[in-house]
Order: C-alpha cells, then structure tokens, then sequence
C-alpha cells in the first residue's frame, strides 16, 4: 500500500479537463490515514514547533491530526467571515479573482515556530498567502506539509523560493 494508490483521481471536475486528486478514499482507509499521519508528523517530528496550522478545509482533517501527534495546538487558517472572534486575514488571487483567507488575532505569539499543514500543493497560492498571514502575525514558518504535490503548477518552487520547506507524501504529474 502506499498513499498515492489510496488517492482517487476524478477527472473533469470541478471543470473540464481538470484531474481533481481526491483524498477523501485515503481517509476512509483507517491504515491509509494512520500511515498519511505518522509520515508527516514523524518527517517533522525533531523540529521545534510550537503550533501546527491547517488550512481549510482537509487541511483541518490533517493539521489537527498531525498536530495531536506532535504534541501541539492547532490553528486553523479558514476562509473570510468563518471565525467567530477578531481576525487578520491576507487576500490572494485565484485563477479567477480573489479570495481571502483568515487566522485570530490571537492564535499567534510573536516568534512562535509554525508549521503549516494541507492536502495539497497546487499553484501555492492558499498556502503561499497562509505563510505570509502567519509571518505577518510574527510566527515564524518553519515547514510547510502536504499530502500531495502538483510539481507541474509551481506551488513547490513558489514557496521554496519563499525560503520555506515544503515536504509532500507524493506527487501527480500534471494538473
């Protein structure tokens, strides 16, 4: 077994000629999730992190997990309007537009060592603006994790050219 056979591939969703890599058979396999899981937390595991951050929406499912596993808080990074208390947020393009993504004012302390978690790294532009709302907010990211790596749309070289670490359980080649 491995993660990348417990990925299904949907093609032409959300739109046409789109290859949609969908994790949700990975987490319904509880050995699959179990594996996903211990990879990620162990390859981070000797780092000093003091919270793991996860972006919405599967990036919750993973980064708590993860974070469980590492012993730490977790701080979720969740779309404009979602979170009940003050906020900070960073807007970042889409292919089509803009969106927003937002953290609490408090769910940060200056200096404090992030480690920032998603399913999958496309573009990076989600997790490129995460990072940079994070640093904004005085954390410091010192890894970024995924389960799956598109290395043909840039995100991995978008945020290694960031100065930041990026780690990914597997790749599909294309879009």
């Amino acid at each position: 077994m491995t993660i990348k056979s417990l990925i299904r591939t949907v093609p032409n969703y959300p739109q046409s000629g789109v290859m949609f890599r969908d994790i949700t058979t990975l987490l319904k396999d509880a050995q699959g999730l179990q594996l996903a899981i211990k990879m990620l937390a162990d390859h981070f595991r000797n780092k000093p992190f003091d919270k793991v951050a996860g972006i919405e929406a599967r990036g919750f499912i993973l980064g708590s997990v993860v974070a469980y596993e590492l012993g730490l808080g977790f701080i979720p990074v969740r779309k404009k309007g979602k979170l009940p208390f003050e906020t900070v947020g960073k807007n970042y393009d889409l292919e089509y537009g803009t969106d927003r993504i937002e953290i609490h004012t408090d769910a940060i302390l200056a200096g404090e060592s992030i480690l920032l978690i998603d399913d999958l790294i496309a573009t990076g532009g989600t997790a490129s603006a995460a990072c940079s709302l994070i640093q904004d907010m005085g954390g410091e990211i010192n890894g970024c994790g995924f389960v799956i790596d598109l290395p043909d749309l840039g995100g991995r070289k978008l945020l290694e050219g960031q100065g930041h670490e990026v780690f990914a359980l597997c790749e599909f080649e294309g879009d």
